[in-house]
């Protein structure tokens, strides 16, 4: 790529969205399309279905947040139906502050850049345009120059809706360059900039003895007092505030509930009457959406106090908790590994995912519900089939605790532990139980853990090792049996010729001999017992397995070994329980034989081909599915 033949062509696309004319012509521009007109809570929910929406099982899935955001769907879905969609149609709500409260890294402030970014990027496209009035210090929207008594008019013809006024600097310009003809007011379309601060601001809090209010309504430019001769002049007034330059789009208040209280009275009015008060001026119009974050401790602070129940009503609170879906952990911290220097390091297969079922553990309550202990509720989050357990079953576990997830231990700690052991340990490749070692090893040093905590987590990292064991022999025992592919389809087979045999009430013909023979009741339930089909069960199991067959022959299809789930994992534990003792041998085994090392290289082939190993973790695998074996 030519660096700077992009950098041009960014610049001329630039260019190309520029637009410049009159109010009226912004006027015959609305006539065909008043989307440029639309509210700053519109623009945001605009923005984000512009990327997309799925419907799955009768919840919303956003693909705006996909590429960031993991595991949030339905805070996700929550956060935009509540409150960016009811705020888009002009409810009550848009009156109301968003305040994302949650724990710490959990993606408060990642969904916010996200739609500061998203913003600037749909200001950039023909629906998402915004237009303002030329030399305006808020970017004004150009119809707030339509006088009120003309206004339901203007709106009835160009089906907009007019709110608010013009700021201070602009009912002079009108009056003293354009003499009342709001015609010849210049209007130009604005790219939303969080960098040249145009329809995003981002305010943080500072020492409050030294933070002015300034910071948010603007100052007064008192080099200019002597010219204009009085601090209500307009001209001798800096609108340079947070809530002056985010006007038609949205202003970020971090850590909102750790401010003075002076800086949180002018979000009163703001939200509720969409003005504010700015030095000797009358209230000044504004449209942005305010979006703050803070943590549940804090929140809980300031609710408890009573001076602040003015503007706690004034608030739609939004709990952003940890995800607890052990794939989009990964996900997470895949992610986040991406982003470091550390790409040249690999990462073995279900390394993060032993890091996850650790974290995710952490978060989750135990349940009042018979039966389930934390790891099947684990599985059940993450989409995982469990035995006895049901939709209707997963849903009453996400209700029973309405805080589930606001706890446990945060993504940042886990990849810290994961950057320390990359950095100490010059290595070519990080497995699973060099990640759970990394972890063990900081319990010590996390200072907001308690004995008590500690205990528990330790206990976590234990059964996320177990899990990690079951996976580990899994992964070898399919390269071996993908070793014995033959005899994984023989074996598949003779299972079908005799479930069919006993379904039908039938005899089966022996190939060899033509002899008629019973099915074969040994045979089946060694396989069906791999995964758990009771002796009650099995009848089901079976007459659905014919039925799965008859719907592929219906088709012209033929039911193949890897056409249900179950049974090809049934099969596959049954053919390795047979091979165990090879296995055992073949990788134990300190000298190996011609033969056994050729069956070594073959998996080991199959592992790093097919599964994402590469050579060092392969070996380490083999070797430790050795030991396991051994026990």
């Amino acid at each position: 790529m030519d660096i700077f033949e992009r950098i041009a062509a960014y610049r001329a696309e630039s260019d190309a969205l520029a637009w410049n004319g009159t109010f009226k012509d912004y006027v015959a521009l609305l006539a065909e399309d008043p989307s440029p007109a639309m509210t700053a809570h519109a623009r945001v929910y605009e923005m984000i279905e512009s990327y997309g929406v799925e419907e799955l099982n009768g919840r919303k899935k956003y693909k705006f947040f996909e590429q960031e955001i993991f595991g949030l769907d339905r805070a996700v879905e929550k956060l935009v139906e509540e409150y960016f969609h009811s705020a888009a149609r002009r409810l009550d709500v848009r009156k109301r502050i968003l305040l994302l409260m949650g724990p710490v890294s959990g993606g408060k402030s990642t969904i916010v850049t996200m739609l500061k970014r998203g913003l600037e990027q749909f200001s950039r496209t023909q629906r998402g345009a915004v237009y303002a009035i030329s030399g305006c210090p808020m970017h004004e929207d150009p119809l707030h120059l339509v006088p009120h008594e003309l206004r339901p008019e203007v709106e009835k013809a160009l089906q907009v809706r007019i709110e608010g006024n013009l700021c201070p600097v602009c009912q002079m310009r009108l009056r003293t360059e354009f003499d009342g003809d709001i015609e010849k007011v210049p209007v130009e379309r604005v790219l939303l900039s969080e960098e040249g601060r145009i329809g995003i601001g981002t305010f943080s809090p500072s020492d409050p003895k030294s933070q002015d209010i300034a910071d948010l309504t603007g100052s007064i430019d008192f080099s200019t007092i002597t010219e204009f001769g009085s601090e209500s002049d307009p001209r001798a007034y800096r609108f340079d505030g947070e809530l002056n330059k985010a006007n038609r789009g949205l202003m970020e208040f971090q850590e909102m509930l750790k401010c003075d209280e002076k800086f949180l009275w002018n979000l009163l009015s703001l939200t509720q009457e969409g003005n504010f008060k700015a030095g000797r001026f009358a209230l000044i119009s504004a449209d942005e959406l305010i979006v703050a974050h803070t943590n549940e401790s804090e929140y809980k602070s300031f609710i408890a106090n009573k001076k602040n129940e003015a503007l706690q009503s004034r608030m739609i609170v939004m709990p952003i908790p940890y995800n607890l879906k052990v794939s989009q952990e990964e996900k997470i911290y895949a992610k986040l590994i991406g982003q470091s220097d550390m790409g040249h390091v690999h990462i073995a297969p279900h390394a993060l995912r032993s890091a996850a079922v650790f974290s995710i553990l952490t978060r989750l309550k135990e349940t009042k519900k018979q039966g389930i202990d934390l790891v099947k509720k684990m599985r059940l989050y993450d989409g995982e089939e469990v035995e006895g357990y049901k939709d209707a079953d997963l849903k009453e576990l996400q209700n029973e605790y309405l805080e589930e997830g606001m706890s446990g231990v945060d993504p940042r700690y886990v990849i810290n532990r994961i950057s320390s052991a990359l950095i100490k340990q010059d290595i070519q490749c990080m497995g699973a139980l060099d990640i759970l070692r990394a972890i063990k090893d900081g319990l010590d040093q996390h200072a907001s853990i308690t004995k008590e905590e500690r205990d528990r987590y330790l206990n976590f990292i234990s059964i996320a090792r177990k899990e990690y064991d079951e996976i580990a022999k899994k992964e070898v025992q399919k390269a071996f049996v993908y070793s014995f592919e033959e005899s994984a389809k023989t074996l598949f087979e003779n299972y079908l010729d005799n479930i069919e045999s006993f379904c039908n009430w039938t005899k089966r013909r022996d190939p060899l001999t033509d002899e008629e023979l019973d099915p074969d009741e040994r045979l089946m339930r060694s396989i069906e017992e791999q995964i758990g089909i009771s002796e009650n069960a099995k009848k089901a199991f079976r007459e659905e397995i014919l039925i799965r067959i008859s719907a592929y022959s219906r088709k012209g299809r033929k039911f193949e070994y890897n056409h249900h789930d179950r049974l090809r994992e049934a099969i596959e534990k049954k053919l390795f329980a047979d091979l165990k003792d090879i296995v055992k041998i073949t990788t134990s085994t300190k000298t190996p034989d011609e033969s056994q090392l050729k069956r070594i290289n073959e998996v080991s082939k199959r592992l790093i081909d097919e599964h994402g190993y590469c050579p060092v973790c392969a070996n380490e695998l083999l070797r430790y599915v050795g030991s396991l074996l051994n026990r």
